[in-house]
């Protein structure tokens, strides 16, 4: 669909340059001449392109800008409208400190290998910046034991325990089957039986819900994404990326 529409500009485009020389021609021509067709029109259109493809990279190229444009002002939008659901949900785990001067929003997901790379950074980044806020949006999207994984994670917040259970889920070599989140359940430990029935909380499966829902709104494709201040920066950071946005944000 969006080559379609790419073509499309590009036609109108073309068409803008030449409809007023076209005209001009017919103008001149000492014979009256033949009705313009459609047909004809467009094989005008065609030979100028093939002989001049730099006006349909020209064109491609402005289209794919204004395109850019346009989500970074729909995002830009969405994040002041969402504002309330990404830093204030309480269903929401937050780590760091609660009161930091300045919010990290993480959408992840247990079985995403740059989640898995990024916390380390991100461990690294609040033990060196005691002002900076986290934010665990979990974003199941790999498949079952994704939602599994992040339904046990949300599920040991009622034991204390939602930060070391995160950590250890992103730590696992094995895959995230009940039986091996049970198995990292017991090295934190946790209450296994209550665990089971807390994952099946309603509460729990509205703030997964919530957050698709925001994801999709914001723009969200892939884990991890970050919202930091007013940006929204998709894919893994290093620390001195992270470092710099946090920076950023401070300074508004």
């Amino acid at each position: 669909m969006q080559i379609r529409r790419i073509f499309q500009y590009s036609l109108v485009l073309a068409l803008t340059f030449f409809a007023g020389g076209l005209a001009a021609q017919a103008d001149a021509a000492e014979s009256p001449s033949q009705p313009l067709t459609r047909e004809s029109m467009e094989e005008v259109i065609r030979q100028y392109i093939l002989t001049h493809p730099e006006v349909l990279m020209e064109s491609l190229r402005a289209f794919q800008e204004r395109q850019q444009a346009q989500e970074r002002e729909r995002t830009a939008a969405a994040l002041v409208a969402r504002s309330s659901e990404l830093l204030q949900d309480p269903a929401t785990p937050v780590g760091g400190n609660p009161q930091g001067d300045v919010t990290v929003v993480e959408f992840f997901d247990y079985r995403c290998g740059y989640c898995q790379r990024m916390a380390a950074t991100l461990t690294q980044l609040i033990a060196e910046d005691r002002n900076v806020r986290l934010v665990y949006k979990e974003l199941p999207i790999l498949g079952p034991e994704s939602v599994l994984a992040a339904r046990a994670a949300l599920a040991a917040r009622s034991q204390g325990k939602y930060l070391p259970f995160h950590d250890a889920l992103l730590a696992a070599s094995s895959p995230l089957t009940l039986e091996e989140i049970l198995k990292v359940a017991e090295t934190i430990p946790l209450d296994t039986a209550k665990l089971q029935a807390d994952m099946q909380a309603p509460e729990i499966q509205a703030a997964l819900q919530r957050n698709r829902a925001l994801a999709q709104q914001l723009g969200i494709r892939g884990t991890p994404a970050f919202i930091i201040g007013a940006e929204l920066v998709p894919g893994a950071l290093e620390l001195p990326r992270l470092k710099e946005l946090v920076t950023k944000a401070r300074a508004r």
